[in-house]
């Protein structure tokens, strides 16, 4: 399924794709999570995506084919491809272990073509072997909800009361981790979203209500995985001092002003960029440990503007899977 024109729908392309390259995989996809930065690109919110562009890098699938060079995976292996798709591994960001700030960096399903199809070739150095109980559309969502959601999580410390903006994807996966952690879960949902809230709830949160309400106690970090610029303000006026606020999304609308007493007392506001290859390391380790349960609604390949439209329109509760193939 390709982009030819931003805002424009996804078509369905019959493209010949070339054998790997040295240290490259073909990898016949299986299951591809549909992501809010996938809405981005094609709702032409990030400029400059490389078209025409298959989008998705929420890939889970199997080594098919190997270049030369090629060998962290054996034909047949389950592997997951995530949104980082290579960097120079030479600039300072890189030689610090920030590689998520490398500025020549690429990304799957942006600058390279993603899970929306039936087979992609990648480099092979940037997967993720995935060995879990979890089938391939419930692994999906843990390549980026997950990853993100993960070092979002990670950004905020090691706060006990933790409040979640936008509970969708990334916030369901990460509850599920700051609970199996000890800490309280308050969850902020879009106003009169009972659905949201409901679910949310099931997953035993601390608190749900509207992003509008204060929750019962000051809070010690928030994370914000809505696009909504304005729920920053709210977000500090909900935690306490020293409190942090942690922008999770790669795009988000503008914030507006707000009075610096929202800021003193040496709260924080500060955003996630991107992933390392050491983040999701650590978090398939931590997923391996614990219990996590992703919420899926599978589509068929073809039906991926119809996935888009659902989670544009906040139709879903969880996330959003294409199966490319059985």
């Amino acid at each position: 399924m390709r982009l030819h024109r931003p805002r424009q729908p996804l078509l369905l392309d019959e493209v010949e794709l070339s054998p790997p390259g040295e240290g490259e995989v073909t990898i016949r996809v299986s299951a591809c999570g549909v992501c809010r930065t996938d809405l981005h690109v094609v709702d032409g919110e990030l400029g400059h995506p490389n078209l025409p562009l298959t989008p998705g890098h929420e890939v889970v699938g199997r080594v098919m084919a190997r270049g030369v060079g090629a060998t962290r995976f054996a034909l047949n292996a389950r592997v997951g491809v995530p949104w980082l798709a290579w960097t120079c591994g030479s600039c300072s960001f890189c030689a610090r272990g920030l590689e998520n700030l490398c500025e020549r960096a690429r990304f799957t399903g942006y600058t390279h073509d993603g899970g929306y199809a039936r087979e992609m070739r990648v480099d092979e150095r940037f997967c993720f072997a995935l060995e879990s109980e979890l089938d391939d559309a419930h692994l999906a969502p843990l390549l980026c909800a997950g990853l993100i959601g993960y070092r979002s999580l990670r950004l905020a410390g090691e706060a006990e009361r933790l409040g979640l903006y936008g509970f969708g994807a990334a916030a369901h996966i990460i509850s599920q981790v700051a609970l199996q952690q000890g800490r309280k879960v308050y969850a902020f949902v879009r106003p009169g979203d009972a659905q949201a809230q409901r679910f949310a709830e099931g997953l035993g949160v601390t608190w749900a209500g509207s992003s509008e309400e204060r929750p019962t106690e000051p809070l010690d970090a928030a994370i914000i995985y809505a696009p909504v610029g304005a729920l920053v303000p709210a977000a500090l006026a909900a935690v306490g001092p020293g409190g942090s606020v942690v922008c999770a999304g790669i795009h988000m609308s503008d914030i507006p002003a707000f009075p610096y007493q929202l800021l003193w007392r040496e709260r924080s506001v500060r955003s996630v960029a991107n992933l390392t290859r050491r983040d999701g390391e650590e978090f398939f380790a931590v997923a391996r440990q614990m219990r996590i349960e992703t919420t899926v609604v599978e589509y068929g390949l073809e039906d991926a503007n119809l996935a888009l439209s659902d989670l544009r329109a906040g139709r879903l509760s969880g996330a959003a899977v294409l199966r490319a193939c059985d």
